[in-house]
């Protein structure tokens, strides 16, 4: 087995992560808040738009079974990469289209993608390509959150 890491933000995470969660080849979701600038910033911080930070799913996959240019394409299917910080009902830069690369190979990767992706549409894409930092779980309550209450999704 192969374990890597990615982190996406798309919206509110616990959409994202009920995306992710059940693909054959993820090994674990976990939401959280990166890309700011606040250490440990709580839930209520991260909601008032100037931490800087991102609802964002961090996917611990097994790259033998699924590729990260497979994640990358599904992250891009669950949500409008040309609506700059707002996904559907939600608004703010907290819910902005972002790609958290942890690796070099990440990122050439996802700029091919996203180069692309660009011809192909109407719209500027607004997503945010940027080096992984710190990464902050987010409370316990929000894990999880839609299979703890027998939903599929929330995500638009």
């Amino acid at each position: 087995m192969k374990r890597e890491k990615a982190t996406f933000a798309a919206g509110c995470f616990w959409g994202v992560e009920g995306a992710f969660a059940n693909l054959s080849g993820v090994l674990a979701t976990q939401v959280g808040y990166t890309g700011g600038a606040m250490e440990n910033p709580s839930y209520e911080d991260v909601c008032t738009g100037t931490t800087g930070h991102a609802e964002s799913v961090q996917v611990e996959y097994d790259a033998d079974q699924i590729s990260y240019q497979a994640l990358l394409g599904h992250f891009f299917s669950v949500h409008d990469p040309t609506t700059l910080n707002r996904q559907g009902p939600d608004v703010g830069s907290q819910y902005r289209s972002a790609i958290f690369y942890h690796e070099e190979g990440q990122r050439r990767c996802a700029e091919e993608i996203m180069h692309r992706l660009q011809a192909s549409l109407s719209k500027r894409m607004v997503t945010q390509l940027v080096p992984a930092g710190p990464f902050y779980p987010a409370e316990e309550y929000h894990q999880g959150y839609l299979a703890k209450r027998g939903l599929s999704f929330c995500h638009i």
